[in-house]
Order: structure tokens, then sequence, then C-alpha cells
């Protein structure tokens, strides 16, 4: 049997692409679809300036929609040559949850890049059907030409985040729901997180914040931006319904350390003000930001609070530009720029 040994590496690694898949689902943004794409849009000509750009899409005229939206961005002028399209059929746009999690996978001296092909059933069977957006990663793996290692276990991209050194962060309201896999505990997680990604150590928290489907995903609230420092939001105001939630959660990263003992920098990231469209509480998160080779793209909301943020975040990154992408009417559809990106990494 030959001993392979994975490692994911961290989002700011420099990357060879970014995977999309294109909005189609009107269901997934219920009376306000029509301005999604071009949000989609705007991410991905800001993508093409930093690296190849990779979109699922369902036909030739989604595709030559999708050009032309990218093309006629007003943002930014996409590098269309780095842009490329696939006839890869999805159900939906949440491409960081069914799209391929490519790590390296070491035997000797030889390293190569494959794709760990996590079983994805929306979010504990919330939205069927997701037969297409499972089969995603093989798909990839098929027009790439690279290995596909199949787990058995349900895990979706925004349910983790990694340091690249043997870190990962997740939360028990996701891991630990019996909607995922009600047969493995807290230990037999573990054991796949660390034969499949590297993790040596599993740093959990607790709850998620209010309005996230996706039962406590961590790329709304807590992010590696440096192997020893996480940024996590908090909100000040103790009347809202995220702040228990999100003190603990900093309070459990407070307690926290790296694998040599030491405590982590925690770099605090404010909420914004309460997002509602229709009466529904939407989660409507900065850490939902994005780490490309060149840039990084956060969610904004219109909100006073936004440039502190894209403040916070640019001192995080300074060798990267910081842009927000305004996600007010992405965000009906209950996630943002990281929940519709994935990365590929440059082996």
């Amino acid at each position: 049997m030959t001993d392979y040994r994975y490692i994911m590496p961290p989002e700011w690694a420099p990357h060879k692409a970014t995977w999309l898949s294109w909005p189609h689902k009107l269901e997934s943004w219920p009376g306000r679809f029509e301005p999604v794409p071009a949000v989609f849009a705007e991410i991905a000509a800001w993508l093409s300036t930093s690296e190849e750009v990779h979109i699922n899409v369902l036909d030739e005229e989604m595709r030559e929609e999708a050009r032309r939206l990218i093309q006629a961005d007003r943002h930014v002028e996409a590098v269309m040559e780095r842009v490329f399209f696939h006839p890869i059929p999805t159900n939906d746009a949440w491409c960081r949850d069914h799209g391929p999690n490519y790590v390296f996978r070491r035997c000797g001296e030889r390293t190569e890049k494959v794709i760990v092909n996590w079983e994805y059933n929306a979010w504990g069977g919330k939205y069927e059907p997701y037969d297409d957006d499972n089969a995603v990663p093989e798909r990839v793996g098929a027009i790439q030409n690279l290995p596909v290692v199949s787990t058995g276990m349900v895990l979706e991209g925004g349910a983790i985040d990694v340091n690249g050194k043997g870190l990962l962060l997740t939360t028990e309201a996701c891991l630990l729901n019996p909607n995922r896999n009600p047969s493995m505990n807290r230990e037999e997680i573990e054991g796949q997180l660390r034969n499949y990604l590297g993790a040596e150590k599993v740093i959990w928290l607790g709850e998620g914040i209010a309005g996230d489907d996706t039962d406590g995903h961590v790329d709304d609230m807590s992010r590696f931006v440096h192997e020893t420092t996480i940024v996590t939001a908090v909100e000040d105001d103790s009347g809202d319904e995220n702040y228990g939630p999100l003190l603990d959660n900093y309070e459990r990263l407070q307690a926290s350390a790296g694998l040599d003992g030491r405590p982590l920098d925690i770099v605090k990231l404010p909420m914004p003000e309460p997002v509602y469209y229709e009466g529904e509480r939407l989660p409507a998160s900065y850490a939902n930001f994005y780490i490309a080779t060149s840039v990084v793209l956060v969610p904004t909301y219109r909100s006073r609070r936004d440039r502190i943020a894209l403040q916070v975040l640019q001192d995080c990154f300074p060798h990267r530009r910081v842009v927000g992408i305004d996600c007010s009417d992405l965000i009906w559809g209950l996630g943002a720029i990281h929940c519709i990106t994935h990365e590929e990494p440059l082996l």
C-alpha cells in the first residue's frame, strides 16, 4: 500500500486558478435574481487580473451570456484570455461547497496535485436535487486528468479553513450536525480531516451567525490570514443575536494555540449592521472574503462599517490589493464571495 501524505495549501498560497459555477437557479434568489449574474461577472473580472478563472456553465447560451457580462464589467477590465468555460452541469452556484478541493499528495520525494472528493448533500439535504453539484469534483478531475480521491464523508468547503501548516478551523454546529455524517463522532471526523487535508490539530468553534442556512459555516466568522493569525468576526451590540455566539468563538480562539503551543494572533473584524430582505435576516459578514494571488475580494453591504472592515483586511494583506464588492444583492442567496469561489493552487 502506497504511503501518501495529503496537505491542503492555505488560500493565500499562489493560485493557478479560481473556479466558479455560473448562477442559474432562480429559487436561490427569489424575486431578486436579475442583478446576481452581474455580481458574479464583477468578481470574475477582478479574479482574471490575478489568475485564471474557470467557470462551470450549463450550455453554450450561458457561456456566451457570462462572457458578455464579464467583458462588459465597468469596475475593472477583465483579462479574457484567462477566462475559461466548462460544460459541467450544476444545480446551484455555491462552488465553495460543491467544487473541487485541491490538495497536494506527497509520496517520498514526489508531490502531485489531486482532488479530494467529499460527498455533498446540500447542507444536510435542505435543497434538492443536488446530484449534479455532488458530481462536480469528479467531472473537473476528468477534464483536468487529475487523480480524484473519494472519502465517503460529507464536507463542504465553507465549513473549513486551513493554515497549510497543520491547523484547521471548523464549527461544532456544522461538522457535528447529524444531518452530515450521523455515523461519525468527533474523533472520526478529525481523523478524516487529518488523513486528507493534513490537519494535525482541529480548532473547534461553536455556533454560526444568524441567517446562515449551512448550520454554521466557519467562513462566515473566522479565517486564517497567516499561519499564526486568524481574523474573526465580532458583534459589539450586546442586543444583537450574533453577539453571544461570536463572543464565544472569539474566546475559544483566544484560548487556542498552534502546534508549537504558542497562542495565535486573533484580529477582530467587525460585523456589518444587520441586513434584512423581506423581513429575513441574512448572513452578511465581511469574513466571507476570498484571497486570490494578487487581490483580496471582500463583500460589502452599503454599511458604514464597510470601510473599517476593508482597512482591517488591507492591514492583513499588505502585498495584495483589497477590493470591496457590493454583495447587497448576492447575500439574498444566503452566501457571498467566498461561498461562490474555489481556489486551485499552483503546484
